[in-house]
């Protein structure tokens, strides 16, 4: 039997890039969508690399239980010794920001002051408690942006969660957030893939919160920055020669916790002090920043699973 290269996920229009780059470097791949399924565990899995793309944000496709038909798969394959990459651990941080706060400040890492809470009465007492002028809600299964609000009181706060317009997160924890002024209204987001640095990219935040750098967020989410972009400031810029001591701080954290690609997000205070505020395992590329740059995070991502499906086959024959 072939080996081949198996993408575990539930988005079409998140993996069409990828598979557009391993067609174009000829490798044997299977699509493995996964929403509705099964896994059977009296079988062994075929022989292969296996790479998940799971994303927390999948309810919101209609695809409410994929995360945890994905947690069975994964641990099906991690049991029988398959070659998994961004397997349980990192899609257990992939549905829990409060994991992965705890997995970044145990890395090192500052992240905001944040406070988990379930139910308004709750949440209301976590703004309290956090005692900040400025503070952000959202929610702890993410994605896109999801639920996050900024607020300037207490009052605001009350007003919104009995306004009807509240959405609680899907798995009910609502985090209440220290809100970090930036003195420019812009995040970074760097990019690994195989664990080590690829590239970063500025992320003009002046329009919302939203800040998922698929295409397909051009047609799909209105509020996503990646739309109408002006000639003299996009919205997603590849800053070149970035460089910071961060880098060796992420590489370990994803080291430790054994995710080979992601997006981390950071933003700097007045201080030039770094808050990392989001780790996303089944990141997304902007096709403008990189054509712009030259440099294709998808090209790396299919490059770096045909040296591991190479791997494999020297280490089976």
């Amino acid at each position: 039997m072939t080996e081949k290269i198996y993408v575990i996920h539930e988005n079409e229009e998140w993996t069409t890039h990828l598979f557009k780059r391993l067609d174009e470097l000829g490798l044997p791949y299977e699509n493995w969508f996964i929403n509705e399924g099964l896994v059977d565990l009296t079988e062994a899995p075929p022989e292969g690399v296996f790479y998940s793309r799971m994303s927390a944000s999948s309810h919101t496709r209609g695809h409410r239980y994929a995360p945890e038909l994905t947690e069975s798969l994964l641990a099906w394959l991690e049991h029988h010794g398959r070659k998994v990459f961004n397997g349980s651990r990192a899609l257990r941080l992939e549905v829990s920001k409060v994991n992965q706060y705890m997995a970044l400040n145990a890395a090192g890492i500052q992240t905001p002051k944040t406070i988990a809470a379930n139910g308004k009465e709750q949440i209301v007492k976590a703004a309290e408690k956090l005692g900040e002028s400025s503070f952000i809600i959202k929610h702890n299964r993410a994605g896109k942006g999801l639920g996050v609000q900024l607020f300037h009181s207490m009052e605001a706060l009350h007003e919104y969660l009995n306004g009807g317009s509240f959405e609680p997160s899907i798995d009910g924890i609502t985090l209440v957030q220290q809100y970090i002024q930036a003195p420019e209204p812009f995040i970074t987001r760097c990019e690994f893939v195989g664990g080590k640095f690829v590239y970063a990219v500025q992320v003009d935040t002046s329009e919302g919160f939203e800040l998922c750098p698929a295409d397909a967020c051009r047609i799909d989410d209105l509020f996503c920055p990646v739309g109408e972009e002006s000639e003299e400031k996009p919205k997603f810029q590849v800053v070149e020669g970035f460089d910071d001591p961060i880098l060796a701080n992420y590489e370990e954290f994803l080291r430790q916790n054994g995710i080979a690609v992601a997006g981390i997000e950071f933003i700097r205070n007045a201080e030039g002090d770094i808050f990392t505020y989001d780790v996303n395992t089944n990141t997304n590329y902007n096709a403008d920043a990189e054509a712009a740059h030259g440099t294709y995070g998808m090209l790396e991502l299919a490059k770096f699973l045909e040296a591991e499906l190479k791997g494999l086959k020297v280490t089976n024959y």
